[in-house]
């Protein structure tokens, strides 16, 4: 019965992730088309009327609108979304060559404010009314006040510019993801940090936390066998959304860096109007987003035996 109720519940969110791309699909599609005409960029504005219609016509963009979102949307059903409109290769082959660096990009950003939000949101709630308390949530308001491309910006400046301990763009080396891993895990560490300490103060006025402590259990153990554990499945659904966004937030972050990811290729791709490369990354990343958000579903209702498949 169980296995039932589990099958019934991916097949619905399976059948939503459908939704959710066609939407984010048909979305980039009509943006990038209502942005300008690609041929305007690519050809010689003295270029004969002849030869504009025939790139016109190479490309496919002669068309109605609507031919030409049946055939984006038939391309999708089977991973092509045409050749890019500069250089000419697949596009999906391309945004699919650029994926390990942003994804090396949001896993090391998501590890480092883990390991770094967890225990200042355990220090927080633990040390309420305290000095440390109050430095702790202080540079967490920073931390999620302050945008990433400024950070990024300053970091570039100060480390990279006026100390030169640290590459100030590129990929390869480790000391080259310092700096962008800093300007992304930031506002994860912060929110990280705040959501952890609220779920913990929570938890922490509720019956069952009285009840184990009047048993006389190690303070210890009904923090972390207690307290901890039910304060977690917030940050757990929290962890998963960020990695989410850090995929896309990695836009800016990467052209500021020089990264060479999906979001820079986006960015090029957006100002050349490259719709081809834009709509396989667009689409790429929503998969991506949907599927962490099914993984994430399924995570949570394992972890908090109170919610139910259904």
């Amino acid at each position: 019965m169980e296995v039932e109720r589990v099958r019934r519940f991916i097949i619905r969110r399976l059948f939503m992730l459908v939704i959710v791309l066609w939407g984010v699909s048909t979305v980039a599609f009509a943006l990038m088309h209502i942005s300008g005409d690609p041929v305007a960029l690519m050809i010689d504005p003295n270029a004969p009327p002849s030869a504009v219609q025939k790139l016109r016509q190479d490309l496919g963009l002669d068309a109605p609108l609507y031919v030409q979102y049946f055939r984006f949307l038939l391309g999708v059903t089977g991973g092509d979304f045409g050749n890019s409109i500069r250089q000419g290769v697949p596009a999906f082959s391309l945004v699919m060559q650029r994926v390990p660096a942003t994804m090396e990009l949001a896993v090391v950003s998501t590890l480092v404010a883990v390991i770094t939000g967890v225990p200042l949101g355990i220090a927080a709630a633990l040390k309420r009314g305290t000095l440390l308390e109050v430095g702790v949530m202080s540079s967490a308001l920073f931390g999620q006040s302050v945008p990433a491309f400024w950070l990024g910006l300053v970091l570039i400046l100060i480390l990279g510019v006026y100390m030169r301990v640290l590459p100030v763009s590129g990929r390869g080396t480790l000391a080259m993801m310092v700096m962008p891993v800093i300007t992304l895990s930031v506002n994860s560490i912060a929110k990280i940090t705040r959501m952890l300490r609220s779920s913990m103060l929570e938890q922490m006025n509720q019956d069952y936390v009285r009840t184990a402590r009047s048993k006389g259990l190690a303070e210890s153990r009904v923090i972390v066998g207690h307290v901890l554990k039910n304060a977690s499945l917030s940050v757990v659904t929290l962890v998963g959304m960020d990695f989410a966004h850090l995929l896309g937030g990695a836009v800016i972050i990467e052209t500021v860096f020089a990264w060479p990811g999906v979001g820079n290729l986006v960015v090029n791709a957006v100002f050349q109007r490259d719709f081809p490369v834009v709509q396989a990354a667009v689409f790429a990343m929503g998969l991506v987003f949907v599927a962490i958000n099914l993984l994430m579903d399924l995570l949570y209702v394992t972890l908090d035996p109170r919610i139910d498949f259904d």
